[in-house]
């Protein structure tokens, strides 16, 4: 099993060219099932998508991938569309769910695996399926699988989530667009990757109006023409460097970015310490020598989001006084705090909230990774350790970040994969 050895206290500078975000790419290659020609620009090579490509071939899309220009086109011309995803394909990746509303509209039934991903809470797929049986699905559950069908087609209706949750907005927004009508969702995510996900679905040639958390779909059948599409950036992966910036940077520049996605970000960094620059596609970071206490609650976007929670907790541990953290999203989102504790850092997690004490110094230590964002934030605390850190289980990194050891080392990190 593969590892990453670092080598602590060595201040970074150089340049970071971010990735096509993971999170956007996911919903757009399942919404592609709806389509007969797509090309998407700006993927990001990690492991997921590949996951999802397999998924996506295992149903009968035609898919070419050209890693040298990070290019996906996909060709849905197949008859013979199989309608299943099955756990073998759909156990590593949450995302493997949202094939269900794209197959459901367009072929009018699906057999989908619960799904699996990271270990960070329940995360149950009841609001997926309340959705689209508003949209008229018939649904039930049996031996680990989610069996839907809508014989006589989806119909638009008025859907209101129970509760904010991005994958089941994204779910119906794409089922949506093949049901008759009219539909209207309220209380829905507003990510950037769903405002991406809605510029794909445009261009597809679906009438979709967005206000607040409410988002209005005309569904306009499914002959749909050959669309391009770029990705947008990946702004957790853009979060967690210029966590890295701030921890240990002497200058940082952060390339390939929207600053104004990310603002509530840069804020809270500067509310720390760093001094941050912001230019129009570009972020320079630098490492202040006095960092402040601060409280954070994750929250849905544009609240600070729970992907970088644990990256934060790490830059916590350097501050003066004490720090919080609630987690309002995930339950079980502080499991990298006993990994970190053997590194030294000094936390307490009660409820739904982990009080940081500092400045700690951290020591190198042997750590195992329990899901992606943990991973990162243990090659972060790994950074800033005396002697040498060794991250197990790294392959949760490669869930989610591209070329994470090569962006760190052109910024003069001592890590390597052994």
């Amino acid at each position: 099993m593969q590892k990453l050895l670092i080598k602590g206290k060595r201040n970074l500078s150089g340049s970071i060219l971010i990735s096509g975000s993971k999170n956007a790419t996911l919903p757009i290659l399942a919404a592609s099932i709806l389509a007969k020609n797509v090309n998407l620009k700006n993927v990001p090579l990690v492991k997921d998508i590949f996951t999802m490509i397999e998924l996506l071939k295992f149903i009968g899309i035609k898919i070419k991938t050209n890693k040298k220009n990070k290019i996906i086109q996909l060709k849905n011309t197949n008859k013979k569309i199989n309608t299943l995803a099955p756990y073998k394909l759909v156990k590593t990746m949450r995302a493997g769910v949202l094939v269900l509303g794209p197959l459901l509209t367009k072929y009018k039934k699906a057999k989908v695996s619960l799904p699996g991903g990271c270990a960070i809470g329940t995360r149950p797929v009841d609001i997926h399926l309340y959705a689209l049986k508003k949209l008229g699905a018939n649904i039930k559950i049996k031996d680990g699988y989610i069996i839907a069908e809508a014989k006589k087609g989806l119909v638009g209706n008025k859907i209101r989530f129970p509760s904010i949750s991005v994958g089941a907005t994204e779910n119906a927004l794409i089922a949506a667009c093949g049901a008759k009508g009219k539909t209207v969702l309220t209380n829905c995510a507003v990510e950037p990757e769903i405002i991406d996900l809605i510029s794909f679905l445009k261009k597809l040639g679906n009438i979709i109006q967005i206000s607040g958390r409410k988002i209005i779909i005309l569904g306009k059948g499914l002959t749909y023409k050959k669309v391009s599409h770029k990705i947008i950036f990946d702004r957790i992966e853009a979060g967690t460097y210029l966590i890295a910036g701030a921890l240990i940077g002497q200058k940082i520049v952060i390339t390939n970015v929207r600053p104004s996605i990310i603002k509530n970000e840069i804020k809270i960094l500067r509310n720390i310490g760093a001094k941050i620059i912001v230019k129009k596609n570009a972020i320079t970071i630098i490492k202040s020598k006095r960092m402040k206490k601060i409280s954070v609650i994750t929250k849905p976007y544009p609240g600070f989001p729970t992907d970088l929670q644990a990256q934060l907790m790490v830059l916590m541990t350097q501050t003066k006084g004490i720090s919080k953290i609630k987690e309002n999203i995930f339950e079980n989102r502080f499991m990298h705090v006993p990994e970190l504790k053997r590194m030294g850092a000094k936390i307490e997690v009660k409820n739904k909230v982990a009080y940081i004490f500092g400045p700690t110094k951290l020591t190198g230590a042997e750590v195992m990774a329990t899901d992606l964002r943990a991973s990162v934030s243990l090659v972060l605390a790994g950074l800033i350790a005396d002697n040498r850190t060794i991250v197990n289980r790294i392959y949760h990194l490669d869930r989610g970040y591209e070329f994470l050891e090569n962006k760190l080392r052109k910024c003069k990190a001592i890590i390597k994969r052994v």
